[in-house]
């Protein structure tokens, strides 16, 4: 049997970061979490671009750009999606959630989705370096021990 198990390693990996600068309280702190997931795993700066966009709706078109274009192992997508008084929210995260999946699939290089959706600004910093982590940190593991896997099934670079 063979067992296929990525590796968060990062040296020699180059990856984009994408974040919403809205609600930028919490995306700067996803950011901030995700850049030290990757160089805490050997990811060199210069081996890091960070792209900013208005919003979450608008993280998934960036994020083609930038997995099209070749230079990238992984990209990883940032932003945060309060709920309101109206079903907003239901729609950006939605879209957000199922284009960055698409960008994924058509492109074959990880995009790995870290748009917090939650029920308000507590919850949402909670995940952000507070008492739940930093899912940035946690997307910045995703992204290489997917990109390493890809490797290892022969897809990827």
């Amino acid at each position: 049997m063979r067992e296929v198990t990525g590796s968060a390693e990062g040296a020699g990996r180059r990856v984009a970061l994408v974040a919403a600068r809205f609600n930028e309280q919490v995306t700067v702190k996803l950011v901030e979490g995700a850049i030290a997931g990757l160089t805490g795993a050997g990811v060199g700066d210069d081996d890091i671009e960070l792209v900013w966009v208005p919003g979450a709706f608008e993280i998934p078109l960036a994020a083609q750009a930038l997995a099209r274009s070749g230079r990238f192992d992984a990209v990883i997508c940032l932003g945060a999606v309060i709920r309101g008084e109206t079903a907003h929210f239901e729609l950006v995260a939605g879209e957000a959630a199922r284009g960055i999946a698409e960008v994924s699939r058509q492109t074959g290089v990880p995009c790995v989705f870290e748009v917090l959706a939650t029920e308000d600004l507590a919850h949402a910093l909670a995940r952000a370096g507070g008492v739940h982590g930093n899912k940035g940190w946690e997307a910045a593991r995703a992204a290489l021990e997917t990109a390493s896997v890809l490797r290892q099934l022969g897809t990827r670079s």
